[in-house]
């Protein structure tokens, strides 16, 4: 089975610009998840990440993840923020 990375965002937060001027708004990473591909669709996310929650409002993770032996499966910059109970499943 192939898996996607999917980050589930926080609420928006409004970036400021170097000049201190309001900028567009940002949704940080929450927590970053594992799920499923959709049957016949190995670029689209299935309904439900591995832990169970839904996977519609949550914006899939750009690029492939790495696949080598030993290396995570989520990106290393959001280690802090994985969600645990997808990470279990992804290390069995």
């Amino acid at each position: 089975m192939s898996y996607i990375v999917v980050y589930e965002l926080g609420k928006p937060v409004t970036a400021r610009s170097s000049s201190g001027a309001p900028g567009d708004e940002e949704r940080p990473v929450r927590r970053v998840h594992a799920a499923p591909t959709a049957p016949g669709e190995p670029s689209a996310t299935g309904p439900r990440t591995l832990c169970g929650k839904d996977t519609f409002a949550m914006e899939t993770a750009r690029g492939k993840t790495t696949e080598r032996p030993g290396a995570p499966w989520y990106p290393a910059e959001y280690a802090s923020v994985v969600c645990p109970d997808c990470d279990a499943v992804m290390e069995t």
